[in-house]
């Protein structure tokens, strides 16, 4: 059940919840990404503490290893990784389609061999329902086909034709053995306005429970993402979650949710943070400093500053500048540990050191969205 629970006068913003199998969802949320079963470095106890709603996992990975057979053994994906909150699993259409040579695609599915051991696998719509179905997500993904960016507005128009078809017999595999999984249907169309808005009109004619936009962020420019969000979310039904994948940058996120979108995943907080670059808020006020965390720093968090990015920076904590560092990573779960100690860390390949990133970057990605919630609700965003 999806429930719109207030809207904004002074955008398309939106407080909603979504309920689901495993637990209730307070939007606009963030996903971290558990793809193969787990989010890298960090237990599933550590994203509890964290505040993570939502865990998103792939099917792509998980058919691989370990196989839809033992997760059905384990009686689903949350029993096996020890997660008892809700999960959605991408149907692995991007990962697919981003084999290139090894991979072949026909209106009966696709075709394609593991890059690893050279192992062959069809993945069909009605596949991909059943693997998410022993999967046992909250909430699965129709297959699609995500065209690369750029592409001719004919390729782009056959693909979702494919996409829409596929989107279809999905569905109607879904409905076979539905019980209380959701299921969500993903807008493609590249960056042409006709195809964006014909594939929303296809997929809110065949009826998901939500529905996504995909074929973003795969290396078109920013405001061709906005020019996508400004065509397709009119066209997507009111009382339904509108999910944007693969996005974004903070910045990015709340120029989505102004637009209407409530839920996202992205690979940047966790990746950035193996590579030892930190996301730190930007919470100069008066001469003053407070954490984002702090009850105060509600009332920074304008419009005007969070659509200009001014709210964050990024630092690589690998410069030779934060090695005598001895300030805090940062102020709320890792105070007890300096900036120093973290370049330390990365210095020497300590493992250590890419879970501490790690934490940070994604308490500050489920802060923000904490904070975005709290701004809707104060009619300020």
């Amino acid at each position: 059940m999806f429930q719109v629970i207030k809207k904004s006068k002074k955008s398309n913003a939106r407080l909603t919840k979504l309920t689901t199998a495993h637990g209730t969802i307070a939007g606009p949320f963030f996903m971290p990404l558990a793809t193969r079963g787990a989010v890298k470095h960090l237990s599933t106890d550590e994203l509890a503490d964290l505040g993570a709603q939502i865990l998103l996992a792939n099917t792509y990975h998980l058919l691989l290893r370990p196989g839809p057979g033992l997760l059905q053994r384990y009686r689903g994906l949350h029993q096996f990784m020890n997660w008892h909150g809700p999960i959605l699993t991408d149907s692995g259409g991007f990962q697919v389609f981003s084999l290139g040579a090894y991979r072949k695609i026909t209106e009966d599915g696709v075709a394609f061999s593991d890059p690893q051991n050279g192992n062959r696998y069809f993945l069909s719509p009605e596949k991909a329902i059943g693997i998410q179905r022993a999967i046992g997500s909250d909430i699965a993904m129709v297959l699609d086909e995500c065209p690369a960016y750029p592409c001719t507005k004919t390729y782009a128009g056959r693909s979702l034709e494919l996409t829409s078809r596929w989107a279809a017999r999905c569905k109607k595999e879904h409905q076979k053995k539905k019980g209380t999984q959701l299921l969500f249907g993903i807008v493609q169309g590249s960056v042409f306005k006709s195809l964006r808005v014909a594939s929303a009109r296809q997929l809110t004619a065949i009826g998901f429970d939500g529905y996504a936009i995909g074929g973003v962020a795969v290396g078109e420019p920013r405001k061709k993402m906005v020019q996508v969000l400004n065509w397709t979310v009119p066209e997507l039904p009111e009382n339904k979650p509108r999910y944007l994948m693969g996005v974004g940058r903070p910045e990015e996120i709340v120029a989505a949710v102004r637009q209407g979108i409530d839920m996202f995943d992205c690979v940047i907080p966790t990746r950035e943070a193996r590579h030892g670059r930190l996301y730190v808020w930007n919470y100069l006020e008066r001469g003053r400093r407070e954490p984002l965390l702090s009850p105060r720093s509600e009332q920074r968090l304008r419009p005007s500053r969070l659509l200009k990015g001014e709210f964050y920076k990024t630092i690589n904590i690998t410069q030779a500048k934060f090695a005598k560092d001895l300030s805090p990573i940062n102020h709320t779960n890792l105070k007890q540990y300096s900036r120093a100690y973290l370049h330390h860390l990365f210095k020497t390949n300590e493992p250590l050191g890419m879970r501490l990133a790690t934490l940070h970057n994604l308490e500050c990605y489920l802060v923000l969205m904490q904070r975005i919630r709290t701004s809707i609700n104060q009619g300020v965003l």
